[in-house]
């Protein structure tokens, strides 16, 4: 049975290393696309909620024309029976049906003059709503036109980086598969807590790089013998020494460039 070959501490930097060079020109490569994908989603749901205003308003209106059908009928179906009732009345043969049917003509005529009332309030309602519909369909018009901008900013910035992302992703996964699997999720944890996403730093003029706290002398002098993991009490970050992090550089701008081409 073949023995699993033991990996150093100073494999580990290094492997470790590789992967915050990696994950950091990600991070830059998704940087360079800003706040457009934010935009585009808001963009996107501002649509989507314009679209069931319009929609609503769309719905509400076509309930009110056929009110404003029903309330015309009502008003035709009246001005009939009146004409039908009067026509009766030069027909009666005493006072009592007469009166009766001069009844019933009266309130068809009020039926009339409240349907009357009720379409010119729905027209009201109508022409509120046409408004309101004119102005939803403007701005949608003017968001819709914002949405494809975007999306065409965005695609452009896309189509130029989506190979070489792939590429970094693909390393960035073999990369992490050479170190060890607990200090992989503090790497991760690491860089998830960090603004600039950093978890791994070389030593720089006696302090964490992007920091101005000295490591004391010793601290730095375990670091460039490179025999343990050593974290920075101030950052949390691993550090690694200078020389180490410019030769896994090298290495790194090298490699990559020939997967770019």
């Amino acid at each position: 049975m073949a023995k699993t070959k033991k990996i150093t501490p100073e494999e580990t930097l290094r492997a470790l290393y590789n992967l915050q060079i990696i994950d950091s020109k990600i991070d830059k490569m998704r940087e360079v696309r800003g706040e457009l994908p934010i935009e585009v989603n808001s963009l996107e749901d501002e649509l989507e909620g314009l679209s069931i205003r319009v929609e609503k308003v769309q719905t509400e209106i076509e309930e009110f024309e056929k009110i404003i059908v029903d309330k015309k009928n009502t008003i035709s179906e009246s001005k009939s029976a009146i004409k039908k009732y009067s026509d009766q009345q030069n027909k009666v043969r005493n006072n009592r049906e007469f009166t009766s049917l001069n009844k019933e003509m009266e309130y068809l005529e009020l039926e009339m003059q409240l349907a009357e009332k009720r379409i010119k309030e729905y027209g009201f309602k109508i022409e509120s709503k046409n408004e309101k519909l004119t102005e939803a369909n403007a701005i949608f018009k003017q968001q819709k036109k914002a949405l494809d901008i975007k999306k065409k900013e965005l695609k452009e910035i896309v189509s130029e980086t989506v190979r070489e992302e792939e590429i970094l992703l693909k390393e960035s996964e073999k990369a992490g598969k050479n170190v060890d699997e607990r200090l992989l999720k503090a790497y991760n944890r690491i860089r998830n807590a960090s603004k600039n996403g950093l978890a791994v730093v070389p030593v720089e003029r006696g302090a964490s790089g992007g920091s101005f706290i000295k490591i004391p002398p010793q601290t730095q002098l375990d670091i460039a013998a490179r025999k343990k993991i050593i974290i920075d009490e101030h950052s949390g970050r691993i550090l690694v020494d200078s020389l180490l992090a410019q030769e896994q550089s090298e290495k790194m701008v090298k490699k990559l460039n020939k997967l770019f081409k």
